[in-house]
C-alpha cells in the first residue's frame, strides 16, 4: 500500500506525555496500513521521538515522508549531542538498538540547528508489483 500524501509534520512540546499523541497521530496517517507494519513505524517513531526528549533540546519536529516503497520517519531536535547506541541496562538504552533492528536504514544528520534521527521502513516489499 503507498501512502496517499506527499509528508506529515507534527510539532511536539518537550513534555514525555507528547509520546502518546505521537503514536495515535502515526497510527492515524498510517490507517489502513497493515498492522504490523503500523506498529513497527509506531514503535520507531516512539524510540526516536523518546531519545529526542529525554537527551536533545526544543524545538522538536516528527516527519512521515513516503517514497517508493518506503517509509522515512525523521524527528529534529535542536540538541547538539550526536545521538548514540548504549549498553543496554535497567535504565534504558535499547531505543536504537530495537530502531537499527526493525529499519531497512537510519541514522542521523547535523544540522546548524541541531539534528536529525531518521530511519527508513519497507511499505512494499515489490515495488513493482505484478507488472513484472
Amino acid at each position: 500500500m503507498k501512502l496517499r500524501f506527499a509528508r506529515h509534520e507534527l510539532g511536539i512540546s518537550p513534555e514525555l506525555s507528547e509520546l502518546a499523541r505521537v503514536r495515535h497521530w502515526v497510527r492515524t496517517v498510517l490507517r489502513g496500513f497493515p498492522a504490523n507494519f503500523v506498529g513497527t513505524a509506531v514503535m520507531v517513531v516512539d524510540e526516536l521521538t523518546s531519545n529526542a526528549l529525554r537527551h536533545g533540546r526544543a524545538p522538536y519536529h516528527v516527519r512521515l515522508l513516503p517514497g517508493a516503497a518506503k517509509l522515512r520517519i525523521e524527528v529534529d531536535d535542536s540538541g547538539g549531542e550526536p545521538a548514540r547506541r548504549r549498553a543496554p541496562s535497567d535504565q534504558g538504552g535499547r531505543g536504537l538498538l530495537l530502531v537499527e533492528r526493525c529499519a531497512a536504514a537510519w541514522g542521523q544528520l547535523r544540522r546548524p540547528s541541531g539534528k536529525t534521527l531518521w530511519a527508513e521502513l519497507v511499505t512494499d516489499p515489490d515495488p513493482a508489483g505484478a507488472r513484472g
